[in-house]
């Protein structure tokens, strides 16, 4: 894995994120990287190849934006 500063690339991974609720679509352009789907009483997004910066600019997004953050995991490819 890349340390911070060592001039190696760094990792990317498939990440599974879910929201409380339903994502309307003004929400959605804030996340149109994302495919996101619903299920009952919650929004899935999944976005690929996302390295460390990427995820916590997804998760400030979520909290800034107010959203109840459920699970954040790292999945297959």
């Amino acid at each position: 894995m890349a340390k911070p500063g060592d001039g190696t690339r760094q990792m990317t991974c498939d990440y599974e994120i879910r929201i409380s609720g339903r994502l309307g679509d003004s929400f959605r352009l804030a996340f149109e990287d994302l495919s996101i789907t619903f299920r009952p009483g919650e929004t899935v997004m999944r976005g690929r190849g996302l390295d460390q910066a990427a995820l916590y600019g997804i998760l400030e997004r979520i909290q800034a934006l107010g959203f109840e953050l459920i699970e954040v995991r790292r999945v297959p490819a």
